[in-house]
């Protein structure tokens, strides 16, 4: 019962970020992979908890940067779902995978694509993932940086050959995406990158209409203009 208890411990600690705590722990034999309940590792809780220092601290002693959770979030993808990018490209570099899809049909390179984590999703890409790669609904990165409006993620993912006029399940492509969240610097970058601007969803909207609908008057009158 004794490791168990050194276990629970070893959780909490991490989780608070209390690194005395994790150091001390694992030195009376504490298991550093050992998993909660929700399959979670010393090393996940660190990193969903933003606890950058005690992450590194594990890293330091061997933890296992390979165990997904019971959700299949891998170690990669709590990093990028939390914005730590240089966390992230740490784990890739100590050979974390990249390619885990999660139990909500996201992988590590939505949540860069979406926090608008330029230096990760190169990264990715360079790891060999897709550029157009389909997640969830049949959304790629492109369309889930676009989404958020990171401008500079789109304009990355186009320069490395993502293709922009893609749609998703419901017809809709990156620009008309951009366009209905009123994200007008997104817009521009994708038109720049030559998205086609009279595809129309499976309702017949076209990225022009959704903007106006949505009340978004400077991507609408960007689009007119094409």
């Amino acid at each position: 019962a004794e490791l168990r208890d050194l276990n629970f411990q070893l959780f909490d600690a991490a989780r608070e970020g209390n690194s005395t705590a994790v150091q001390g722990l694992l030195a009376q034999g504490a298991s550093i992979n050992a998993r909660n309940r929700f399959g979670n590792t010393p090393l996940l809780l660190a990193i969903r908890a933003g606890q950058r220092e005690t992450a590194d601290i594990l890293l330091a002693a061997g933890a296992d940067v390979t165990i997904n959770n019971l959700n299949n979030i891998s170690t990669v993808a709590a990093a990028a779902y939390n914005q730590d990018a240089a966390l992230a490209r740490e784990l890739i570099e100590r050979g974390a995978p990249v390619n885990v899809v999660d139990n909500s049909g996201k992988t590590a390179m939505v949540y860069a694509a979406a926090n608008g984590l330029s230096d990760v999703v190169a990264l990715l890409l360079e790891r060999g993932i897709a550029a157009d790669a389909r997640y969830g609904n049949a959304l790629t990165a492109l369309m889930w940086a676009a989404g958020y409006g990171h401008a500079d993620t789109v304009h990355l993912l186009l320069a490395q050959g993502a293709k922009p006029d893609l749609q998703d399940d419901r017809g809709r492509s990156a620009l008309m995406i951009a366009a209905e969240n009123g994200h007008t610097e997104t817009v521009k970058v994708l038109l720049e990158g030559r998205a086609d601007s009279t595809l129309q969803d499976h309702d017949g909207h076209t990225a022009q209409a959704l903007a106006s609908a949505a009340g978004h008057a400077d991507s609408a009158d960007l689009l007119a203009g094409q």
